[in-house]
């Protein structure tokens, strides 16, 4: 679907769903970025949906600016002292050049058009700024949990997966990134989740309401009775490796 921006919008109708059942990034994510980034002043979240990244570097930089292509993103925004949110796509912003130490985007990037976005880091972005893209991989409880899931996950939504995904795949190895390439340390990400957390996140891809529009049946339906008796009863920790490719800006 294309947004009102002009940009692939996968998730404007679901903001509110989305809100709600999307995990939120660890501190260790952020504590990374913060030690890697020249200076503390400004760091711009782009693509931020409604937050969630932001405001876990707010408690790190000074200041952050936070865009979204969405506007029913934006308007569910966590509010923050130090966020100023505003709707921008993240190929073209109003930001002056030179103005961020850090840019981050959290699973976002393989949405964009890469040459375009690149050249928007550079202007501004400061010389030795760090860009950051981070995604997450499937979600991991137990074996036999994950067996469900990754039945779920393949056999039945992999044709309704966009293709962009095999970005995350690929670690986002496979873009271009004209920049100075970062070490990155393993993170991962938790919850601590009953099922029907679990099933509201799952509701939340893309493939899914993709094969419900295709076929009027909702996916999920035949696969919530197993996880049910896999799940048991109570909250799991629901784990998720997190991708994570940084580079440094005018290296």
């Amino acid at each position: 679907m294309i947004g009102e921006n002009g940009f692939k919008d996968n998730f404007s109708a679901v903001a509110g769903t989305y809100a709600r059942h999307r995990p939120t990034y660890p501190d260790a994510l952020f504590e990374w970025l913060a030690s890697v980034a020249p200076g503390r002043e400004a760091a711009w979240d782009c693509a931020c949906g409604n937050g969630q990244a932001s405001v876990g570097l707010a408690a790190y930089f000074d200041h952050v600016s936070a865009t979204d292509a969405s506007t029913q993103q934006i308007d569910r925004a966590v509010p923050h002292p130090k966020i100023t949110y505003s709707v921008s796509p993240a190929e073209g912003t109003s930001f002056a050049e030179d103005s961020f130490d850090l840019l981050l985007v959290a699973q976002a990037a393989h949405w964009f058009e890469f040459e375009m976005f690149n050249a928007e880091v550079k202007r501004v972005g400061r010389d030795g700024g760090v860009l950051a893209l981070a995604a997450y991989e499937l979600h991991r409880v137990t074996p036999e949990i994950d067996a469900i899931t990754d039945q779920f996950y393949e056999p039945v939504l992999g044709s309704y997966w966009q293709p962009e995904r095999r970005h995350i795949k690929a670690g986002y190895r496979d873009i271009p990134f004209p920049f100075q390439d970062l070490a990155t340390p393993k993170v991962f990400m938790t919850a601590e989740w009953t099922l029907d957390d679990t099933v509201g996140f799952m509701n939340t891809w893309s493939s899914v309401r993709r094969y419900r529009d295709d076929t009027g049946r909702d996916p999920l339906a035949d696969f919530t009775g197993p996880l049910r008796a896999a799940w048991g009863e109570g909250t799991r920790t629901v784990r998720w490796p997190l991708v994570l490719r940084a580079g440094i800006i005018g290296a």
